[in-house]
């Protein structure tokens, strides 16, 4: 079973993650997926692949009512992002999928139709969520050619999808949060150098972020950054060449 965790409350604000599922099978990449509540709307962010649907689903109902989940934030178009869709639909047919444009053709094929998807601007936009405005900040090319991270200002949480992703090994670490950031660097270096496609991208996602107020940074894999760690792994991430084989 996924571990449900809160990260933030501040009266009917809340931000959950549901971590990593230490009885998941070996094949698969394992995921966080964040919840996100103002009032009676919650916004699923990146609610992972169809194979971890059921799990993913009864650690939520635990916690939640599934019937106040309004939104999908996908910050791409992978399988172990967005391909539950459609059991997510199965679910509450209403609920409207915030996507970059680029994928709005592809992301079908898990699932949804006309009805479904909000298209992302490359700019980026505001998204409404009950009493809080939240907004998706362009990542393009990092790793994906229509990339988004989703901010909330309240909270000063960033998600940031696979930027700040770590690959942990099985007993390795079981954190949810950074605990030793040097130790944390070999487990994200690797896939940085590979998943991340662009200097310039890279360049200017760490100069917008930089001026951004961030308590938490908080990757779909691996462990959450938070407080002095949110400003090393920016340093630390401007300086990393990547798109290298």
């Amino acid at each position: 079973m996924k571990k449900f965790e809160t990260i933030f409350e501040e009266g009917d604000h809340s931000w959950a993650v549901i971590a990593r599922d230490p009885e998941k099978p070996g094949y698969l990449i394992d995921t966080n997926e964040y919840v996100i509540r103002s009032g009676d709307q919650i916004m699923l962010t990146d609610p992972g692949g169809m194979e971890i649907f059921p799990v993913v689903f009864a650690t939520l109902g635990q916690h939640i009512n599934p019937d106040h989940i309004r939104y999908i934030f996908a910050s791409h178009q992978d399988p172990d992002i967005i391909s539950s869709l459609n059991l997510w639909l199965e679910v509450k047919p209403e609920i409207k999928c915030y996507l970059s444009w680029l994928w709005n053709t592809f992301v079908p094929h898990f699932g949804g139709d006309n009805n479904t998807f909000i298209d992302i601007d490359d700019k980026g936009m505001d998204i409404s969520l009950g009493n809080i405005k939240l907004r998706a900040v362009p990542a393009h090319y990092l790793h994906s050619s229509g990339n988004f991270h989703l901010y909330d200002p309240v909270a000063k949480i960033l998600f940031t999808g696979d930027v700040g992703a770590a690959l942990l090994p099985e007993g390795e670490s079981n954190e949810l949060y950074v605990s030793d950031f040097q130790e944390h660097i070999r487990f994200m270096e690797g896939f940085h150098r590979r998943w991340m496609g662009s200097n310039e991208a890279r360049r200017n996602w760490c100069n917008t972020v930089a001026n951004m107020d961030i308590d938490m940074i908080c990757p779909q894999h691996g462990s959450i950054f938070r407080g002095p760690d949110v400003e090393r792994f920016i340093t630390w991430f401007s300086e990393l060449q990547v798109g290298i084989y």
